[in-house]
């Protein structure tokens, strides 16, 4: 190899090296923050059924309607009689957490070979959970046929809630 062929060679190297330099110069670095929430285990607890109470049934279809707060209205052609309530469910989690809280539609009741149908409504569809919880409520509104037949209807519904 000549001289002048050397002498370029390490000139081009350098200059290559200064270029490396240069663009490691222009680097600019930040930090980012590795985060996460654990949340305590959620609980549900059922404390009371949603119970319609003693009905005596009529010659017409009517309704009987429990509110969420447990107020009852006996339909035409009804007679209601006993205590009725709403049913009550407790949550347990993490203080300060948003549950969302989801129930069905309707139930269906049954007694031997007959039933009825009882449509849902509960007092919420979400809360934020305090130091001691939360607690919501289920209501509904029972279709009783005419001459209903006689029996303990009986039936069941799940209820679920989420943390947001």
């Amino acid at each position: 190899m000549r001289t002048t062929e050397m002498k370029r060679a390490l000139v081009g190297a350098a200059i290559a090296a200064l270029a490396f330099n240069a663009s490691a110069a222009q680097a600019a670095t930040t930090t980012a923050t590795a985060k996460a929430r654990i949340l305590a285990p959620l609980t549900i607890a059922n404390t009371s059924d949603l119970d319609f109470g003693t009905i005596v049934s009529g010659t017409g279809a009517s309704t009987v309607a429990v509110s969420s707060a447990g107020a009852v209205s006996c339909g035409t052609g009804l007679t209601c009689l006993g205590t009725t309530s709403a049913a009550n469910f407790n949550l347990g989690g993490t203080s300060g957490a948003n549950v969302t809280i989801s129930v069905p539609g309707s139930v269906n009741l049954t007694s031997g070979a007959n039933s009825m149908t009882a449509t849902l409504a509960s007092s919420a569809s979400s809360l934020a959970l305090g130091a001691s919880g939360g607690s919501f409520q289920v209501g509904g509104t029972l279709s009783v046929g005419a001459n209903q037949a006689a029996g303990s209807y009986t039936g069941t519904f799940t209820v679920t809630a989420n943390y947001q």
